[in-house]
């Protein structure tokens, strides 16, 4: 008979000088999580750490190298059925940390990522100890997930920083490097790694022994005259909200209700803790919620699948060297990415001017860098000596990867690729950044089109988080495999797509923004336009996007889409018009709006309107049917796109629109957001404006088919 296996713990205690040491080690699990098993773990070690006299004190510490704890299980909240489920669970976690708060002394040593429940845990130790290492940090990112810390995080964390700060951390979900906490007072020491444990329990064993005591957070006149009186906080509590309006202009009500928790935490009641409770539960039945923890498992599974479907696997080629032709705007964006990754980036341009400017480029894009001290100024010389610069191919000959972002014309294209071919060695990948051009025609010109892609990076390169890795059929599966891996190395978020003019993300932007355009031709103002977007979530109106692309730019990848797609992608006139007068957008600091010699937008400029067909003329169309036009045409073209098997995935699509164009997260993306609203609504608004604009609107036939079935992109559950 075979014994029964013995569930593994996630929390294991072991006594030392009568201080218990507690290692949290979730089995099994990369990272540790606040599971209902590690829960009553800890609960469980608690209760026997108050009831046996010969324990003094506690160390709490992580089994999981460079990594503390991760925060709630998110699983558990696709559990929830209603508001009252979310609350009890808020509730049940609350006792567990008030008992650690209130019983023997507990010192947090903390060694990696810190986020949401392990820092709520670690405001209710008595000590808090972090390493110096470059991954340690703490964070409430609850807000991201469209709700608040839900363990008494509202709570302790003004108590224990000070009001201003503590909103800070929480309406933004901000990371929190190690050595800013400490000056924040979040932490009370640091120290290198290898002696984490040793020092947590001497100040444990200090603590137990009443020769240490925390020392309060020391407050300057101006904090204590904000924190200490209902006048003070009322106006930080007022300017908080302005900010968080101005910011999220209402649509993720996350941030205003971490307001009210905190500011229950000040009510004479004493009802901060319940408020924290009720809101946590609201919020994590709101469609906003949802969404973005939708997108929050979209993009976990995301990280495991390297892009193609082969057994087994291929190793991915390690990529140490980057050749990278062209020094422009995007050029330099992708050194400026590529050398804090740890590569060694060679760029070539035609002229020394041009390097020159790449170079500069690189260099400021570091100095932001060390401005927001996120290097240290040995590792910024460093950053900048791996980058170079050569008007030859010389330094060519030794690259793992060349990624050519020369001008988005063929024959430029198959020139450079020749030229890259006769100096590389055969082994390494050759990329394309373009952005429209299909990638088979482009590898029409290589004698080994098996290592030539896609990978079309999104501007600015630095800030965006997207990359596309863009597939053709003759592609070495290795190849692919290197390059997904390779741009997560660069701590993008990556999908692969198939080949197909304009790819997925400026294939679906195209008619979102002809749209516009259109709706520009019959005379809707620019900031009509534009404001109906942004209420709806976008970050920025299609007309101001135009501005910012460079209209020479939307005009070329337009011009690439129509030649594909016929009627559905004609051009509209006004932005041909524009671009014809010779205005560029914000690089150009002129076109539909103005911009001052820094590039900072202006107003819309008047004077663009006597471009236009309709000169001075305008019209009025309601902003619900701007939102319509525009996002309806996204959203048919996105179906399309999975139709043709240009996307592997909904999932891939969904993740594309939010992180490379824009789409609102709190709506999830195209195809998350076809399911809120039913595919019937929605082929019955595309017919209605295929009606009205005959060839841009034909359903697609999965939508129709969908429309008729009821079925849905997504089963219910997490998206794998």
């Amino acid at each position: 008979m075979t014994a029964p296996a013995i569930a593994q713990r996630a929390i294991t205690m072991q006594v030392e000088r009568g201080i218990a040491v507690l290692t949290f080690d979730a089995p099994g699990a990369p990272v540790n999580t606040f599971t209902a098993a590690a829960q009553q773990d800890l609960r469980s070690a608690f209760e026997t750490i108050q009831r046996d006299p010969a324990i003094r004190a506690a160390v709490i510490l992580s089994g999981k190298r460079g990594n503390f704890i991760a925060g709630a299980d998110i699983e558990a909240f696709l559990d929830f059925r209603t508001a009252e489920d979310g609350e009890a669970a808020s509730c049940a976690g609350h006792p567990d940390f008030a008992a650690i708060e209130k019983g023997k002394p507990v010192v947090c040593a903390i060694d990696g990522g810190c986020l949401g429940g392990g820092t709520e845990l670690a405001h209710a130790c008595h000590w808090r100890i972090a390493t110096d290492r470059s991954k340690t940090a703490v964070s409430l990112p609850e807000v991201q997930l469209g709700i608040i810390p839900g363990a008494g995080g509202t709570q302790r964390l003004p108590a224990l920083i000070g009001l201003q700060a503590a909103l800070e951390m929480i309406l933004t979900g901000k990371t929190v490097r190690a050595k800013k906490a400490l000056q924040l007072g979040l932490v009370d020491e640091m120290v290198h790694p290898s002696i984490l444990r040793r020092v947590a329990l001497q100040r444990a064993l200090e603590l137990a022994d009443g020769t240490r005591q925390r020392e309060a957070k020391h407050k300057g006149a101006g904090e204590m005259l904000l924190d200490e009186n209902p006048i003070g906080r009322a106006i930080v509590f007022r300017k908080a909200r302005e900010g968080v309006l101005a910011k999220t202009k209402g649509l993720y009500p996350a941030p205003l209700a971490a307001l009210d928790a905190v500011a229950a935490g000040y009510t004479s009641d004493g009802d901060g803790y319940q408020t924290e409770a009720r809101l946590f539960g609201e919020l994590a039945m709101t469609p906003e919620s949802q969404e973005l923890v939708f997108l929050f498992f979209a993009t976990t599974a995301l990280k495991r699948d390297m892009g193609v479907e082969v057994s087994p696997l291929p190793k991915p080629l390690p990529v140490e060297r980057l050749g990278i032709l062209g020094a422009g705007f995007m050029g330099a964006g992708i050194a400026s990415v590529a050398s804090p990754a740890g590569t060694i980036v060679r760029m070539k341009d035609a002229d020394t001017a041009r390097v020159a400017q790449g170079l500069a480029a690189v260099r400021e894009v570091m100095r932001e860098k060390l401005v927001k001290k996120q290097v240290t100024r040995p590792q910024f010389d460093d950053l900048l000596l791996s980058v170079s610069g050569t008007t030859d191919y010389s330094g060519f000959g030794n690259v793992d990867m060349v990624i050519e972002a020369v001008f988005e014309d063929l024959q430029v294209k198959h020139q450079v690729l020749r030229e890259i071919e006769a100096v590389v060695p055969p082994r390494t990948i050759v990329a394309s950044n373009t952005s429209t051009i299909p990638i088979s025609r482009i590898a029409s010109a290589s004698v080994r089109p098996e290592r030539v892609l896609g990978m079309h990076f999104f501007s600015p390169v630095h800030k965006m988080p997207l990359l596309e890795i863009i597939t053709h059929d003759g592609n070495d599966p290795q190849v692919v495999v290197s390059a997904v891996s390779y741009g997560r190395m660069l701590g993008k978020t990556v999908i692969v797509v198939r080949d197909g003019p304009g790819f997925y993300a400026n294939r679906v932007l195209s008619p979102y923004v002809n749209a516009a355009g259109l709706l520009l031709d019959e005379g809707v103002s620019i900031e009509s336009i534009d404001d109906a977007l942004v209420k709806f979530g976008f970050p920025v109106g299609p007309i101001t996007l135009v501005d910012e692309v460079g209209l020479d730019v939307a005009t070329k990848a337009g011009a690439i889409v129509a030649e594909a797609f016929g009627a559905r992608m004609a051009p509209n006139e006004s932005i041909q018009r524009v671009i014809r007068s010779g205005r560029l957008g914000r690089k150009g600091k002129r076109g539909f709006y103005l911009y001052d010699d820094d590039g900072r937008k202006g107003g819309v400029d008047a004077s663009v309107y006597d471009l236009l067909p309709t000169g001075q003329k305008r019209t009025t169309v309601p902003a619900e049917r701007i939102v319509q036009r525009c996002v309806y045409a996204m959203l048919n073209e996105a179906v399309l796109c999975l139709e043709d098997g240009i996307l592997r995935s909904p999932r891939d699509g969904d993740i594309g629109a939010v992180f490379g164009i824009g789409f609102p997260p709190f709506r999830g993306g195209p195809f998350r957001h076809i399911g809120r609203v039913g595919a019937r609504a929605v082929v019955e608004t595309l017919d209605e404006l295929e009606r009205e604009f005959p060839g841009r609107y034909q359903a697609a036939r999965t939508l129709r088919a969908m429309a008729v079935s009821g079925a849905q992109f997504y089963s219910a559950g997490k998206p794998v």
